[in-house]
């Protein structure tokens, strides 16, 4: 109970009233007895003033003293206030014993108080002690100077007990309704203290779980108000701030989880704390549970541990290159991040390199390839040339059929050079079209196949052409798209053997123009079709090259589709025969 702060209020109030009431009751209770013995000495020093211990002096000196002394007292009954509970004696001076008294009761075995020896010896005993149960008062009264009589006064303080009992009750009366007005005025008034707090806190803790209502301002210009007022705007302040942290944390993991790169991020004690999905798909990352940064690269061959980054400091991050296996390829960047300023872990940034090096392959193989097919003709140039002039005097047919060869290699040499010029124009110019006509495809292959009919009634071939359906006209460049198809037909007719046939067929699908080119000549292995647009690959090298090809046809052919929008594609079975299809959009 007295965890809650309105209890703690009403105890406190409860308290705070005990602790009055009984100090002021203290105070009552000490300074009315301090009073009632004042009043009793102040009675007896005006009673016996030095005229009236004269007078009782004379008296006593008279016959029947004793019975003069105690008429002149009982004359002074009144003021001295002999009552039940005060009573007088007129003691002997020697012994102490009393002679005559006005109680005989209270006076028997009367003490020898302080007051009554102090008279004993000629003095006036008029010490009062407010911790005694009585008060007393003792005159000595001489005869000759000499102690005769004591005239004694003796009050038991019940009357001041009485008051003093009937003040306790009547201070635990109004002890018990302070109290009762305490605690009611304290709860009361806790209420209006505790009652905002604990909206406060049942707010505070929706607040924790993520409910951010519409407080309304607080009416009340006090603390309490103050703080409900400033609990409100630190509210929509927090809401705010939470709002923008989500929204940044949202975009950062937005951004994290699509990069193309991938990201691994390691604590200073080497275990995985944040990988997004690249990251997963890049590396072989296993049991992400368990994964430790300075195990998984040593696994992985990268060469570095983390003592090399935190240790061994190096401007800018450290950079590793890693093959995965023959087919991929990996560059790892590994720098520090920082906490509070100072080292949090280590970042590990994964990028995908198969595709740079796999094209830096393929320029080294292209420049090679072009190095071969360029040798091989200025070889037999060279070879022949020496042959003639080694034997000028050699008759005119040999020297013909070798100017012949040279001549021939001369023009392959040309065709090498126009092809690579070819293909260097469509690499690199972002405008491949500059001649846009609309064509209309089915006369175009018409033309051809009417032109190429000739190369193939040489090898005793069938060229034939059939349209499917109509076809919607063609925009684009009408000598690109010719050197495509006067290619893909030449191929046809180059690699099928005498008496085969080659099939050239157009037509539509959906908002797409096709051409489609057949032959049953001697195929391609289905393991080369992968690299057949690739440049200066051939599938039989020496019979390319007895047929004049350089290679490059095919892959000429695919970049002028490609700039078309278009697709190409090549199915071949070996020793069955090839499809070639090419799409436009119409």
């Amino acid at each position: 109970m007295f965890k809650s702060i309105q209890w703690k209020i009403v105890t406190m109030f409860v308290l705070l009233i005990l602790s009055v009431i009984t100090a002021i009751g203290s105070f009552l209770f000490i300074n009315i007895a301090k009073f009632y013995n004042r009043e009793f000495s102040s009675m007896m020093e005006q009673v016996f003033t030095e005229d009236f211990v004269e007078q009782l002096e004379k008296a006593a000196g008279a016959e029947n003293d004793l019975s003069s002394l105690s008429g002149m007292i009982s004359s002074y009954i009144g003021p001295l206030g002999i009552d039940t509970y005060r009573f007088y004696c007129i003691l002997d001076a020697k012994t102490g014993e009393p002679l005559v008294t006005s109680d005989s009761i209270k006076s028997a075995n009367l003490e020898k108080t302080d007051n009554i020896i102090t008279a004993m010896t000629g003095k006036r005993g008029n010490i009062v002690n407010t911790e005694r149960r009585y008060m007393d008062y003792a005159v000595c009264i001489k005869e000759n100077d000499v102690p005769k009589y004591i005239i004694y006064v003796k009050d038991t303080k019940h009357e001041l007990r009485s008051i003093m009992q009937n003040m306790f009750w009547i201070m635990i009366q109004a002890l018990l309704l302070a109290v009762l007005i305490a605690v009611l005025v304290g709860y009361f008034l806790s209420r209006t203290i505790t009652v905002p707090i604990i909206n406060l806190t049942k707010r505070a803790e929706r607040l924790a779980g993520g409910e951010f209502e519409n407080m309304a301002l607080s009416a009340s210009d006090d603390e309490i108000g103050r703080l409900s007022n400033t609990f409100r705007f630190m509210s929509s302040a927090l809401h705010d701030t939470i709002v923008e942290v989500n929204s940044e944390k949202t975009k950062v993991e937005t951004i994290l989880q699509n990069m193309t790169d991938g990201i691994l991020a390691f604590n200073l004690d080497g275990k995985l704390i944040h990988v997004n999905p690249e990251a997963q798909r890049l590396l072989p990352l296993g049991n992400l549970d368990e994964l430790e940064f300075n195990s998984f690269f040593k696994s992985i061959n990268a060469g570095i541990t983390m003592g090399d980054l935190l240790y061994i400091r190096q401007d800018g991050p450290i950079e590793r290159q890693i093959a995965i296996n023959d087919e991929q390829y990996i560059k790892l960047n590994f720098a520090t991040f920082y906490m509070e300023n100072k080292v949090g872990g280590i970042i590990v940034v994964i990028h995908d390199d198969t595709k740079q090096q796999k094209l830096e392959l393929s320029r080294r193989e292209f420049v090679a390839n072009v190095s071969h097919e360029l040798r091989t003709p200025l070889t037999t140039i060279k070879s022949y040339a020496e042959t003639l002039i080694d034997n000028p005097d050699s008759d005119g047919d040999l020297q013909n059929r070798f100017l012949q060869v040279i001549v021939d290699e001369a023009d392959r040499m040309t065709r090498i050079v126009k092809d690579l010029l070819t293909l260097s124009h469509l690499d690199y110019s972002r405008d491949s079209q500059k001649n846009t006509e609309r064509i209309d495809v089915k006369l175009l292959i018409e033309s051809i196949v009417d032109k190429m009919s000739i190369n193939a009634k040489n090898k005793n071939q069938t060229l034939s052409y059939r349209p499917i359906n109509d076809t919607p006209l063609f925009k684009g460049d009408r000598d690109r798209l010719e050197q495509v198809i006067v290619n893909i037909i030449s191929n046809a007719i180059k690699y099928t053997p005498s008496g085969g046939n080659i099939e050239v067929y157009t037509g539509r699908v959906y908002n797409d123009i096709y051409i489609k080119v057949i032959d049953n000549g001697i195929g391609i292995p289905k393991e080369n079709l992968p690299r057949i647009f690739e440049r200066f690959y051939r599938v039989d090298k020496a019979r390319s090259r007895d047929t004049g090809g350089t290679g490059l046809g095919l892959s000429i052919a695919k970049q002028i589709v490609d700039s078309f929008g278009g697709t190409i594609t090549i199915s071949s079975e070996l020793n069955k025969g090839t499809e070639v299809i090419i799409s436009l959009p119409a």
